[in-house]
This record gives C-alpha cells, structure tokens and sequence, in this order.
C-alpha cells in the first residue's frame, strides 16, 4: 500500500531532461527527485512561461479544490522568494524548507493544504477523490486498503494528524 505522500509527489508524465546548470543547488537532490520537482514546476507554472506568478499559484490552488484564494496568501508565498520564482529558485526554496524537516512534518504540512479551518481532520472521501485524481493515482482498490489500514471516524473524516504519526512512527497516538 502506498502512503498518503502522494501529496509530495509530482506525476510521472513529463519527460524532459533537466538543465542543471552550474548551480550548487542541484547537488542537493538526486537525479529523480529534481525530475519530480521540475514535473511539480511544470504543473503549476501553467502559463509555461519558466516562472511561477500569483495567477499559477491561484490556478494550482483551484486544481487542488481550493478556490478564492486571498491574494494576502498568495503574496505572502510569493515573498518568500529573493526574486521571480524560476525553476532553480524553486528547487532552492524547496531545498531550503524540506533541510532539516522530518517526514511527519512535511506529510502534515501536506495535508495542512486540505484542511483550511484547521481541524486536523479531512473528510475521508474528498481524500478518496484525490488519491484517485491527482498525482500517482491509486486505483479502488488502494483506496479501500488504506482506509482498511486507517478507517475514516464515524462523521467520515480522516484524522490526518494520527494518520502522519502512524505513517512516520508506525503506531497511533495513545
């Protein structure tokens, strides 16, 4: 059974050679995770224009289901960035967060995107509609094994949080 990391994986569909350039920032990754990150730099730079704008981010949030996006939040992601947000600058900003971050917080931070009122929780099968939908999509049968594994609560949500401890510590919170 595959893990709900789907969320920090990119589709396999792109197939393009990756220009690395004299940039150090490349020696940070190996060579399949930077072709995932240029295929997550393809899909959200959707004007194909090398650089990730406001308007991507927004058409990447309305791809993930999130619509009206404040453009306080996109500016403040956009300002994280020393410059216009090219596919080095990406792999760097991605570089730099994910130095030092342990799985159970990169997975929660995932989920995080879903789960805009903060709940900890995710409805279990808007999560079914996403793993079947984006990214490597899982199959039905997936499906049912990981909610076997990690049944939904009886109002249908997932509990993300214990979710993330399972996956990283391989047993639920007391």
């Amino acid at each position: 059974m595959r893990s709900p990391c789907f969320l920090l994986q990119a589709p396999k569909k792109v197939k393009k050679k990756t220009d690395q350039g004299s940039s150090n920032v490349f020696s940070m990754f190996d060579q399949t995770r930077i072709q995932e990150f240029r295929e997550a730099f393809t899909i959200m730079d959707q004007n194909r224009d090398g650089f990730i704008n406001k308007e991507d981010l927004r058409g990447t949030f309305a791809a993930l289901g999130r619509l009206n996006v404040k453009n306080e939040e996109l500016d403040e992601m956009l300002n994280q960035a020393p410059g216009p947000i090219n596919f080095t600058v990406f792999l760097t900003m991605f570089g730099e967060k994910l130095k030092g971050a342990d799985a159970e917080e990169t997975i929660l931070n995932a989920f995080k995107i879903f789960d805009q009122d903060a709940k900890g929780h995710i409805k279990a099968d808007y999560i079914k509609q996403m793993l079947k939908t984006q990214a490597d999509r899982f199959n039905e049968e997936e499906c049912e094994q990981m909610f076997l594994a990690f049944p939904p609560d009886v109002s249908g949500n997932l509990d993300y949080k214990n979710l993330c401890y399972v996956i990283t510590h391989g047993e639920g919170k007391d």
